[in-house]
C-alpha cells in the first residue's frame, strides 16, 4: 500500500510541477509578440478606411491647340491646391463630336465624383448629361455651355461680348467701311456660335458701311481653314478684313494671307493666344486679338466642381474675362498673365 500511496503522490507532484512550468513559459512569452497578437485582435489598432480623393474628369473639346494646354494647366492648379485626381482629354480635332461623347459615356462609366464637361455641340451631349444628373453627378459647363440647365455652373468668357470687340477693333482698323469675313471653328458649339453672331451683330448694329461677305466654318483645324480663308480672298477681291475666331481658325487666316501675298493688304483679328497668333502679331501680320484666361477657365472648373460636390453654393455663370491685344500692350503683364505659347 505504501508503494502504491508513494507513487500516487510521486504522480501529483509531477503534475503541479508541470502546470507551472506551462504557466512559467506563457509568462515569458516576447512582448512584441504578445504586442503584434493584441494589436491584431483589438479594433481600434486595425487600418484605419482610407478616404479617397474625388476623382474628377475634365472632358474639352481638343487637345492640340495651345489655349486647352493651358486650361489643363489651370484644372490641374486647382487639382492639387484641393487635393483631388483629375483626368483631361479630349478629340484630336474640334470636329469629333461622336468622339467626344464616346469619352463623356467613358468618364460617366468610371462613377466620377462630378464632370467638367466643355461641348462640342450644344445638343448632342444632353442624354448622356441626364444620365449623370440622375446619379447625382454635378456637370461643370466650361467653356462652352449647352442647351439645357443640367450643367450646376458654367465657366466661360462672354464671347458674344469680345466678339463685338473684335468688330468694334475691325471697324476702327479699316475705316469704318468696306467688305470682311470670318472664319469660326463651328456652328454647333455655344463658343461658335456667339462669336460668329457677337461679331456679326455689332457690325450690322453699329457699322452700315461694312459689309460682311462670308462666314465659313473650318472645325478649328489651321491647315482646312488656311483653305477656306484662301478661297475666301479670291473671291472678294477687295476683302479689306478678316476675323478668325478662335486659335486655329486665325492661324489659318494668317497663313491665307501669307500664300497669297497679301500681307498689309488685308485686316487680320484674331481669338485665343499661341505662340504663331503671338508671332503673327508682332510681326504686323495681325493686327491684334482678343485673349480669355484659359488658366483661370481650367483651374475655376475644377474648383466649382469641388464645391458642388461639397453641396456648397456654385454660381451658376462664372465669367473668366477676357482682353484686347495688339502690338503695343502685349509685353505688359497685364496681358503677359492670360497669353500662353
Amino acid at each position: 500500500m505504501k508503494k502504491v500511496w508513494l507513487l500516487t503522490v510521486l504522480a501529483i507532484v509531477m503534475v503541479i510541477s508541470a502546470c507551472g512550468s506551462n504557466k512559467n513559459n506563457g509568462n515569458n512569452a516576447s512582448p512584441s509578440s504578445e504586442a503584434s497578437s493584441n494589436a491584431a485582435e483589438s479594433p481600434s489598432a486595425s487600418t484605419p478606411a482610407s478616404t479617397e480623393k474625388l476623382y474628377i474628369p475634365i472632358i474639352s473639346k481638343g487637345f492640340q491647340h495651345q489655349f486647352w494646354q493651358a486650361v489643363k494647366m489651370g484644372a490641374e492648379k486647382a487639382a492639387a491646391e484641393f487635393n483631388v485626381e483629375i483626368t483631361f482629354e479630349g478629340p484630336e480635332t474640334e470636329s469629333q463630336v461622336d468622339k467626344q461623347l464616346e469619352m463623356l459615356q467613358v468618364a460617366l462609366d468610371k462613377k466620377p465624383s462630378a464632370i467638367g464637361f466643355a461641348a462640342l455641340d450644344s445638343q448632342a451631349s444632353i442624354p448622356l448629361l441626364k444620365k449623370a444628373q440622375e446619379a447625382n453627378i454635378p456637370v461643370i459647363a466650361f467653356d462652352s455651355g449647352v442647351d439645357s440647365d443640367i450643367p450646376v455652373s458654367l465657366v466661360t468668357t462672354d464671347n458674344a461680348l469680345a466678339a463685338g470687340m473684335a468688330a468694334d477693333k475691325m471697324a476702327e482698323l479699316i475705316g469704318g467701311e468696306g467688305e470682311v469675313a470670318l472664319i469660326v471653328h463651328d456652328q454647333t458649339s455655344q463658343t461658335g456660335i456667339d462669336r460668329r453672331d457677337g461679331f456679326k451683330n455689332r457690325i450690322e448694329e453699329k457699322y452700315p458701311n461694312i459689309k460682311i461677305v462670308d462666314i465659313q466654318y473650318g472645325g478649328g483645324d489651321h491647315l482646312k481653314s488656311t483653305d477656306l480663308a484662301k478661297a475666301i480672298i479670291q473671291a472678294h477681291p477687295n476683302l479689306k478684313g478678316m476675323f478668325g475666331a478662335n486659335e486655329g481658325s486665325a492661324i489659318g487666316v494668317v497663313n491665307a494671307i501669307t500664300e497669297l501675298k497679301m500681307e498689309g493688304k488685308v485686316t487680320v483679328i484674331g481669338y485665343d493666344s499661341g505662340k504663331a497668333q503671338m508671332d503673327a502679331i508682332k510681326s504686323g501680320l495681325m493686327a491684334g486679338a482678343i485673349s480669355q484666361n484659359p488658366v483661370g477657365i481650367g483651374y475655376e472648373t475644377v474648383k466649382a466642381a469641388v464645391a458642388a460636390v461639397k453641396g456648397e453654393t456654385v454660381v451658376a455663370k462664372i465669367d473668366s474675362g477676357f482682353l484686347w491685344y495688339d502690338k503695343t500692350n502685349i509685353d505688359s503683364e497685364e496681358v503677359k498673365a492670360v497669353l500662353y505659347e
